[in-house]
């Protein structure tokens, strides 16, 4: 991508219709074109994503989109999103931009966060973070290590160029988050030690999607609890958890979903997700004409050779403890069948704070690595 020049008229246009939408969708496709890392992400889910009839968070978020136009030509994209519970939960007048992505010229990424601080300030915020696409329960942060790698599915990907042009407009550093890889074979003498101890109160079990509706609501009141202390926590509510849940059943299998129990009550859970990024590299984003169809029948005919780990949590009660670490190693051990069925030659954990030195032990305890780094930036808004 070519910087704009001096010479040349940028806009920063809002996203109004339909049309604009499918624009603000496609600049990513212009901007990492000749990016051998990028996976490029499915149109419809991505529309779905920010409609506010299909997305359950925009119950309680509203958000602005605007496009960055050279000669009409689409060179970057932001939005703006204000979050009614994290106001309600921090009281702290926070803001978030996100869908961050431009071409690398200084001028555009000023005017595009410009225009996002713009709105949120007339909305009365007083410091805006970021990105968030669109919360921090969705994809979070910029990427700024492990450029050479696809993303997995539902985690972003940057170009080297994002971090320092986000810092020259007066952002910050707010958290890093990581994601890190285990290989199939993952585990360690001190985690088998550990469930054997423990063997005779705990116990894991897959989903039962026969009571699927009533899982999901385990899962969820599980995950707000364990999470509830983290940082820039926002509970999922009930209609975003039960959609994450429709969105994933046909690409589940019941044990990649693994509860553990302590004397028969639900305690902790991981959930596991076929890398759907590796079905739909290559589509340019479309699938078209047959739909999801085309996906579940890639999914089928050749199984992704990676998995992700996006959910995962234990008690607050039990964290920090050996029956916490327990219950931990037992949902991780859970899966391991599936791992085998599909001869799964890697596996990502994603994302984990850097400061929660917690979970970072336990996977690093069993093999993990953390091969990539994202940043979360924030920034005061002045008056002006």
């Amino acid at each position: 991508m070519i910087p704009a020049s001096s010479a040349e008229t940028l806009r920063i246009d809002p996203v109004q219709s339909t049309a604009d939408l499918d624009e603000f969708i496609g600049v990513p496709g212009r901007i990492f074109a000749s990016d051998p890392a990028w996976v490029q992400p499915l149109h419809l889910e991505r529309r779905l994503h920010l409609s506010p009839r299909t997305n359950p968070y925009f119950q309680h978020a509203r958000w602005q989109a605007w496009i960055a136009r050279v000669d009409k030509q689409p060179v970057g994209r932001i939005s703006a999103q204000i979050d009614s519970l994290h106001l309600e939960r921090y009281q702290d007048g926070t803001g978030f931009f996100g869908m961050l992505d431009a071409e690398d010229d200084p001028r555009t990424f000023t005017a595009l966060l410009e225009t996002a601080e713009a709105w949120l300030r007339e909305q009365g915020m007083r410091r805006v973070r970021g990105p968030f696409n669109l919360s921090i329960n969705q994809e979070m942060g910029v990427l700024v290590e492990g450029f050479d790698t696809p993303p997995y599915f539902m985690m972003g990907h940057a170009k080297p160029y994002y971090a320092a042009r986000i810092e020259q407009c007066g952002y910050r550093k707010a958290a890093d988050a990581l994601a890190y890889v285990i290989g199939p074979d993952y585990g360690s003498e001190a985690m088998q030690r550990l469930i054997e101890a423990t063997a005779g109160r705990l116990r894991a079990r897959p989903l039962d999607l026969g009571r699927f509706d009533s899982e999901i609501a385990t899962l969820r009141d599980i995950f707000n609890d364990a999470w509830a202390e983290n940082w820039g926590f926002v509970p999922f509510t009930a209609a975003e958890f039960e959609d994450l849940g429709r969105s994933f059943r046909h690409l589940i299998e019941p044990d990649m979903i693994q509860i553990a129990e302590i004397d028969g009550v639900p305690a902790a859970f991981l959930a596991v997700l076929p890398n759907i990024n590796e079905a739909i590299r290559g589509l340019g984003g479309r699938l078209l004409p047959f739909g999801w169809a085309r996906l579940l029948w890639r999914l089928k005919a050749r199984y992704p050779s990676t998995l992700r780990v996006p959910l995962m949590g234990v008690r607050r009660k039990y964290q920090r403890s050996r029956l916490g670490a327990a219950l931990a190693f037992l949902v991780i051990e859970g899966p391991r069948s599936a791992v085998r069925r599909h001869r799964i030659r890697e596996i990502e954990m994603s994302w984990i704070l850097e400061e929660n030195a917690g979970v970072r032990g336990i996977i690093e305890s069993i093999g993990g690595r953390a091969y990539k780094r994202y940043r979360v930036f924030e920034r005061d808004l002045d008056a002006g």
